[in-house]
C-alpha cells in the first residue's frame, strides 16, 4: 500500500523538476561567462527593446535570430517568456528578449557584442 502512494509522488516530484530546469546554460567565453541557448550558442539583448517587448524584426530577425520557446515552455525566476507579433514565445532574461547572432557560427562565438553599439552578451 505504501508504494502505491510513494509512485504517484515520485512522478510529481520528478515532473516538476523538468519544468524547473533552465533552458540556458552558462559558457566561458573571451568576454568571461555568458548565457548560452540551443548548441551553446551565445545569447544577446538589443538595447532597442524594452523589458517584455521586442522590437527586432523583419531583416533584424533575420539578422538576430530570437530564442523562441517551445510551446510548452514554462517561464521561472529571472527567465519569461514575451509574445511576439506573430504570436511565437520568445524567452526574456530579466524581462529582455534573447537573440542569436548568425554570424555565430560555434559554441563560445561572441562576435556580435557589441554590434553597432546595440548588442550585448547576454550574462548568466
Amino acid at each position: 500500500m505504501k508504494l502505491l502512494i510513494l509512485v504517484p509522488f515520485a512522478v510529481a516530484v520528478l515532473a516538476g523538476s523538468a519544468f524547473a530546469a533552465e533552458p540556458f546554460k552558462t559558457v566561458k567565453t573571451d568576454k568571461g561567462d555568458i548565457l548560452a541557448g540551443d548548441k551553446g550558442m551565445t545569447l544577446y539583448t538589443f538595447k532597442k527593446d524594452k523589458a517584455g517587448e521586442s522590437n527586432c524584426y523583419d531583416k533584424c530577425a533575420t539578422n538576430w535570430p530570437p530564442a523562441i520557446a517551445a510551446s510548452d515552455a514554462v517561464a521561472e525566476g529571472a527567465y519569461s517568456l514575451v509574445t511576439r507579433k506573430d504570436g511565437a514565445k520568445q524567452w526574456a532574461k530579466d524581462g529582455m528578449p534573447l537573440y542569436y547572432w548568425i554570424k555565430d557560427t560555434k559554441e563560445g562565438d561572441t562576435t556580435g557584442d557589441g554590434v553597432n553599439e546595440v548588442w550585448d552578451v547576454a550574462k548568466p
